[in-house]
């Protein structure tokens, strides 16, 4: 009964182990998430709606790079395309909000 228990708990800290290493972000994590985030960006700036907080989230997670926090730079890069794809949303929506502003 007790191996068996040994074998239980044994295994589950295993799984634990692998689940916890698979979870790591890697910089391959962040390159892909990075560009992804640039990429959102320069879509923004074509609309002429960059927002500042975009450009502050990415500078943090270049930071977070350079000191090797990948999981902190996938996850500010992530939430800097966040941003830019709000930027766009904004923009693409005020497109044509203005005409019903405007007083007739």
């Amino acid at each position: 009964m007790r191996t068996r228990k040994l074998f239980v708990v044994t295994g589950l800290c295993w799984l634990a182990a692998v689940a916890a290493a698979s979870a790591a972000s890697t910089e391959a994590d962040f390159k892909g998430a990075l560009n992804a985030a640039e990429a959102a960006e320069k879509a923004a700036g074509t609309l002429k709606n960059q927002w500042t907080t975009t450009g502050q989230a990415l500078a943090a997670a270049k930071k977070a790079a350079a000191a090797g926090d990948f999981d902190t730079a996938v996850n500010e890069a992530k939430h800097a395309e966040a941003l830019a794809k709000a930027s766009i949303a904004q923009a693409t929506e005020q497109q044509d909000a203005w005409r019903s502003a405007v007083i007739r």
